[in-house]
């Protein structure tokens, strides 16, 4: 008979409901029987204890709030009688852990990549158009449509354009944070070409955009202000058949798997983002660090109350002071704007089951599996050391892809309980944490984590997981925001608008 309820750890004080159960229904926990004096819906909290007022509630082995009243045995546990134990920043001391030994692969693993002259590995072969200003995206927009029709199947994956909102009337970190972002795309070995459209007269001016590029390759990244040509449509497709002739020259050759770098996102998350898909991308990421791989994490308000797991498997004492400055300059973010650090989960996440800030972090930093943490990154920074970075950004979706992108990822791994179409401007594989999901929007998800619900071995599905990568950074299958060209990007903004 199918289980009706999971412990997910051995101290846990709750189980979680895998079916919709009614009050007076029976469930067996580690073979003792429990009547239910409540109703639990799909994915929610049962108490298997009784917890006292104050309380603290276990998950995962850890806390995850306490109790605002006594909770009987049998009883739903969710935002009705559980409060968060989070509050403002934090002291924390530098308390390392023995490191993980990961094992050593039997044989170099290889995919079909794209070298590009500078040394740097894409994954994909296409032609980017990079506005630096959000008043000409219409104008990308027909560029690129026109220039896929017209340059079709002329040994690139398309043209895209990601339009934005942003580029003027912005001042000091803000205006550069989206420079930042903006020059790593131009920069993103993903893009074998990329036009870069001014306006001319925003902020980020194309002279002053270029200082934030760096080096640049003349005939792989070309410009064009708009203001100062006639028909900036006629002559941006003339540069354009530049671009595709260059980018055409690139082909496939094997590329050894320790080139490839993994952005790690949640979004949309239920109580089993934690027990299947984010632990299942966990252990993804362990596998590919072992082959010399890179992998990202970022969301620091979902690392919240999880985040000395991450801080004792730092490297070293200056990777835990980067870890402890990144989770608390985060918090003091939302003081600045009078908000309280635990203003989390969303409505839809609460709905799928989860409770607190720590009960979705204590999820999240599952994705990181049990390697060594070797480096922390600003918002805007690029990927150096190959293993296990933390990036700084929000949990917002868009916002936290478009980060990992610019970051250097070539590929994100977004798990989800609830769904999204989204997709960022490279491969967005989207994996569910249930299998109804899976079946029901088969036409958003890309792998299905809730098998391991259903008995299949972690060990097993993370090694398809990982050949499935592998055979998508070959080109050789497609995620569904490649598919349907979901293609978008979001800049993080915290600053004045002229």
């Amino acid at each position: 008979m199918k289980a009706d309820n999971i412990l997910v750890y051995k101290n846990d004080n709750v189980v979680v409901a895998l079916k919709d159960l009614s009050e007076g229904e029976v469930i067996v926990v580690s073979g003792q029987e429990i009547t239910l004096k409540t109703d639990a819906p799909f994915g929610h909290k049962i108490a298997i204890q009784p917890i006292e007022k104050g309380e603290n509630i276990i998950k995962y082995g850890y806390p995850i709030g306490h109790a605002k009243e006594t909770i009987a045995v049998g009883e739903w546990v969710h935002t009705h009688n559980t409060k968060t134990n989070l509050s403002g920043t934090l002291e924390y001391s530098y308390a390392p852990v023995e490191p993980v030994q990961l094992p050593v692969p039997a044989v170099e693993k290889t995919f079909n990549g794209y070298v590009r002259d500078n040394g740097e590995v894409g994954i994909r072969n296409e032609v980017w158009i990079i506005n630096t200003v959000g008043c000409i995206n219409k104008t990308c927009e027909i560029i690129a449509k026109m220039a896929n029709d017209q340059f079709k199947d002329q040994g690139i994956d398309g043209v895209f354009h990601y339009p934005h909102l942003f580029g003027c009337s912005q001042l000091g970190d803000d205006l550069l944070n989206t420079q930042k972002i903006l020059s790593n795309l131009v920069n993103h070995p993903n893009a074998a070409a990329v036009l870069v459209l001014g306006l001319g007269c925003e902020n980020n001016y194309v002279s002053e955009f270029k200082k934030v590029i760096g080096e640049y390759d003349e005939d792989r990244v070309k410009f064009m202000i708009v203001q100062e040509v006639g028909d900036e449509i006629s002559e941006s497709l003339e540069i354009m058949e530049e671009l595709v002739e260059y980018a055409s020259k690139f082909k496939k050759q094997p590329v050894p798997v320790s080139k490839l770098k993994v952005g790690l996102k949640c979004g949309g998350s239920d109580a089993f983002s934690g027990i299947t898909a984010n632990p299942l991308v966990g252990a993804f990421s362990d596998i590919l660090i072992s082959h010399g791989g890179t992998s990202v994490l970022t969301e620091v308000p979902e690392m919240f109350g999880a985040e000395t797991i991450l801080m004792e498997r730092a490297k070293d004492e200056n990777t835990f002071t980067k870890t402890v400055n990144l989770v608390n300059d985060f918090k003091e973010y939302f003081i600045k704007h009078d908000q309280v650090v635990y203003e989390n989960p969303s409505p839809g996440n609460k709905a799928g089951g989860i409770t607190t800030l720590e009960e979705k972090s204590l999820g999240c930093v599952q994705k990181g599996g049990y390697s060594t943490v070797v480096d922390v990154l600003a918002y805007g920074d690029r990927l150096k050391e190959p293993g296990l970075n933390l990036l700084e950004g929000p949990g917002n979706d868009l916002v936290a892809v478009t980060a990992l992108a610019a970051a250097g990822a070539h590929i994100v791994l977004f798990t989800t309980g609830r769904g999204t179409p989204f997709g960022g401007p490279v491969p967005t594989v989207k994996l569910s944490t249930n299998t109804p999901l899976y079946d029901k929007k088969r036409n958003w998800i890309d792998f299905n984590a809730g098998e391991l619900l259903n008995g299949k071995p972690m060990d097993e599905l993370a090694n398809e997981l990982f050949e499935y990568v592998v055979d998508l950074a070959s080109g050789d299958v497609l995620t569904h925001n490649e598919k349907h060209g979901f293609k978008e990007i979001s800049i993080f903004k915290d600053g004045v608008i002229l």
